[in-house]
């Protein structure tokens, strides 16, 4: 009895749903098991003539060779009698499921070569979501069970000198493409394993792109390219999935080419237009023997060695907030990073707690730190349709009688739709005339386009 014939059997036992209204909810999901079938029993009889196997360790060595002698196999097994009622268009369907199960990413093929697509989330088997422009939905593609989900990860993982298993039940690495994955197995996902690709664009998107996609506008844009131009250095803040990395991207570009640049990253996502002298480090993290490990921290410390005129760290979240401070105190001024903080004055207590995971030093020693370090602090939003943008400009100053940083918003902008306000001028802003980043009229110009009574 098929599956829709059993649950037939039901609908007519309980007398609720008809046995046509229910045939009518149930046929796509009948083809959908037929379909996997089918897909399942093109795998077993193609082992027959060829080792899957040996075809994943050819495609390293003659990737041409490999699917050739694959496609071949397909083909002797479709000459077979149980096939005969399979149509052509059906027939290289399955083969080309069958190439991206063996050489590719199976059923996330297609989401990874959609470059609207900006992230893909597995959860188990049978749940596959993806999100494009902010928005999250329901991937139609599924995986025929955890068996084949396990042999995905195992192939993602397997040439990165990567493994999980369940004494190292999760892992973060990154793709020779540059997306980042992240694994995590049974018995921490309970429901299965669970698979997280953020994809990053192949192009780089400069500032006059995020102006384009309403990001921000051209005073922003001009406030930006003046800040980093002029050694400014500067916090990107926000929460997950804000944009802060597209926008700390964007503002590195702008750093001047003669000047020498040292990233340091998680996971290497950054990416430069033209620049000339750029050195890219990655931090590593312990081997399956719990050894080999090489932090952000130690990387930090590690770049004030190697003569940096900008520092730029992809993300700052632990004790590496020390060495970072004290670079952009210590003549590594214009250096940039990304915060996790729902606000600039929240960012003053997460970057206090994290320095404290390195040194107990004294808060008010620690705030006057944050503020002579950091000149602005840019905090980024996404909204509930799922675009992002700047909606905060702020910048710091340590109050001496208080004992404490103090946050002043410069910019600020509620949602969208809404263009924003700017509600200060920074001070460092007249002296781009004396260091030769803006001309005088230019500065005017810009002022007077934030309509403020203080820049008449």
């Amino acid at each position: 009895m098929t599956l829709l014939e059993r649950a037939m059997c039901v609908a007519g036992a309980s007398g609720n749903v008809s046995a046509g209204s229910f045939a009518s909810i149930e046929v796509a999901d009948v083809r959908r098991i037929d379909a996997a079938r089918q897909f399942e029993r093109l795998q077993e009889q193609v082992q027959k003539f060829v080792s899957v196997d040996d075809m994943a360790a050819m495609m390293a060595d003659n990737p041409s060779r490999a699917r050739s002698e694959l496609r071949s196999a397909c083909r002797q097994v479709f000459e077979g009698e149980q096939w005969r009622a399979v149509d052509e268009m059906h027939r290289r369907a399955l083969t080309e499921q069958l190439m991206d199960s063996v050489f590719g990413f199976g059923p996330l093929e297609g989401l990874l070569a959609d470059d609207s697509i900006t992230e893909i989330m597995v959860n188990g088997p049978n749940r596959v979501f993806y999100e494009r422009d902010g928005v999250i939905e329901r991937s139609s593609q599924t995986f025929s069970g955890e068996g084949q989900l396990r042999a995905l990860i195992d192939r993602i993982l397997g040439p990165l000198g990567r493994r999980v298993d369940e004494s190292s039940p999760l892992v973060n690495a990154r793709l020779p493409e540059g997306h980042r994955v992240n694994v995590i197995i049974p018995p921490l996902a309970l429901d299965g394993p669970v698979v997280t690709i953020r994809k990053f664009p192949k192009g780089v998107m400069t500032l006059e792109d995020m102006v384009a996609r309403r990001s921000f506008d051209e005073r922003m844009r001009r406030f930006l390219q003046w800040a980093v131009r002029s050694r400014k250095s500067i916090a990107v803040s926000g929460g997950t999935g804000s944009g802060k990395t597209t926008l700390l991207n964007a503002l590195s570009c702008e750093i001047p080419v003669r000047e020498r640049i040292v990233t340091i990253e998680d996971s290497a996502e950054l990416r430069f237009l033209e620049h000339p002298h750029v050195v890219r480090l990655e931090a590593r993290p312990r081997n399956a023997e719990g050894s080999g490990e090489v932090t952000i921290r130690d990387l930090v410390v590690n770049a004030l060695r190697m003569r940096p005129d900008r520092i730029v760290v992809g993300e700052c979240r632990a004790a590496e907030a020390i060495d970072m401070l004290q670079a952009m105190n210590t003549g590594h001024d214009g250096s940039l990073t990304t915060l996790h903080a729902n606000s600039p004055a929240e960012s003053v207590s997460r970057l206090t707690t994290m320095v404290r995971y390195a040194v107990d030093l004294p808060v008010d020693v620690i705030e006057a730190n944050i503020a002579s370090a950091l000149d602005v602090v840019v905090q980024t939003a996404r909204s509930l349709d799922g675009s992002r943008f700047v909606s905060e400009i702020a910048e710091f100053s340590f109050d001496r009688q208080r004992r404490l940083c103090q946050v002043s918003t410069m910019f600020r902008r509620m949602s969208p739709a809404d263009e924003g306000r700017w509600l200060a001028i920074p001070s460092w802003v007249d002296g781009l005339v004396d260091c030769g980043v803006a001309t005088a009229k230019e500065v005017q110009a810009w002022k007077l386009q934030l309509r403020l009574p203080c820049a008449a």
